[in-house]
């Protein structure tokens, strides 16, 4: 007997929050229209992130290029693998981002370091950080300068928000949320794994119909920044989402490690899901799926296999090749399962949470600081992404001369 994964209920909900956002077609073409450089930077210069922004679209123009290396190193790409995309996890916000392109410049001569082609936050999306030009600034520098294929936010169910918004959705979807009030005008909903306002590892829990809370706040974030790619944290968001965005092509999101997609059982659970709220044109709001770090590379192949013969178009598979040691086991390293994964001919975008090194603030500690202690730790932080590039960058040079076509962002193409 077959279950559906959503009720009238759950759908009806879903589909009142949509309408709450102006439908589809107006979310669809906010964030289109949001994440263009002009309009970006029409808002920053508002915001007072004019001279940062000006001064990042000087300092790609300094970055090292690829072209340069393939030239040096006489570099022969074979068919036969398959293609490494790059992908860093760490970048918090402007600042950060700002310091690691001055570090990309300044070291430009003596260690190359290229644009990951994929970029990932774990930063919040508190009502400051999403508003205030934060993220914009950090997307356009990421996006719209490096040139980033894809930069993914990540929202937290548990975030403290105004508590006239819970109230709104309340009224807007008929349904309740559990909550505590955290200060005079904000409350959050009560996360029962751990007392934090996190919740368990960054918001896991997504109890009863609290999957509303994550939705509205992808929402709300794309439609105010252009932001168009979302760490999803467990199995009711996946199913909201691919439901939620079945009609809003420019809002995706990538399935985290934190699900231990570990096997390949666990994968075609998410085929099911995917396929039951599949895009007529045969793609998904599921942009990316990362397989467990437990998984070898046999596992990673077979998935790369499913997933083509299950006719799904435009998903990519993921995996750490290293991790912070607050993530999982120390000295965890993945790169030689990377490269029988490449030399099978199957694809893989490879990511780094660290650099395998234990430097101070490469930590999931690092991850959870206030808006206030990022921005004085940007520098440190900066340093910790940049090393984290820089990895992502040598061993995609180590890739290349073994004739695997590695991908960058464009800011060094």
């Amino acid at each position: 007997m077959k279950f559906k994964l959503l009720s009238e209920r759950d759908k009806k909900a879903i589909d009142a929050l949509k309408k709450f956002h102006g439908g589809a077609k107006k979310i669809n073409d906010t964030i289109t229209k949001m994440g263009k450089l002009e309009t970006r930077k029409k808002i920053l210069k508002q915001k007072g992130y004019g001279d940062m922004i000006a001064d990042a679209e000087k300092l790609i123009k300094k970055f090292p290029k690829l072209a340069d290396f393939e030239k040096a190193n006489k570099v022969k790409y074979n068919k036969k693998y398959g293609i490494a995309r790059s992908q860093v996890s760490g970048f918090q916000g402007a600042n950060v981002t700002y310091n690691f392109m001055k570090k990309v410049v300044k070291t430009a001569k003596k260690n190359p370091c290229f644009v990951p082609a994929e970029f990932i936050s774990v930063v919040a999306l508190t009502d400051h950080y999403v508003y205030s030009g934060d993220l914009m600034a950090t997307l356009c520098m990421a996006e719209n300068i490096m040139g980033a294929q894809k930069f993914c936010s990540t929202n937290l169910v548990g975030i403290p928000q105004p508590e006239k918004r819970f109230k709104e959705l309340e009224k807007v979807t008929g349904e309740k949320f559990e909550r505590t009030k955290v200060d005079k005008t904000n409350s959050a909903l009560i996360l029962k794994n751990q007392g934090t306002f996190f919740g368990n590892f960054g918001g896991i829990e997504v109890a009863n119909s609290n999957y509303l809370i994550y939705l509205d706040g992808v929402t709300r974030t794309a439609m105010e920044t252009g932001g168009d790619f979302y760490l999803n944290p467990s199995w009711s968001t996946i199913v909201a989402a691919c439901y939620y965005a079945k009609d809003i092509p420019k809002l995706t999101f990538k399935v985290s490690m934190l699900l231990s997609t570990q096997t390949t059982m666990q994968f075609r659970m998410l085929l099911n899901i995917i396929k039951e709220y599949i895009r007529k044109d045969g793609t998904t709001p599921i942009y990316e799926i990362n397989i467990g770090n437990g998984a070898d590379a046999d596992t990673f192949i077979t998935c790369a296999k499913e997933l083509k013969e299950s006719g799904i178009k435009g998903v990519s598979l993921a995996a750490h090749l290293r991790i912070n040691p607050d993530l999982g086991m120390a000295n965890f390293d993945w790169t030689k399962n990377a490269y029988k994964v490449l030399e099978s001919g199957t694809d893989i975008t490879y990511k780094y949470e660290s650099d395998g090194t234990a430097r101070e603030l490469d930590t999931m500690a690092a991850y959870f600081v206030s808006d206030e202690e990022r921005v004085e730790l940007s520098g440190k932080i900066g340093e910790v992404i940049y090393y984290k590039s820089l990895k992502a960058t040598t061993d995609g040079m180590d890739f290349m001369k073994k004739g695997i076509r590695t991908q960058f962002g464009k800011g060094s193409l």
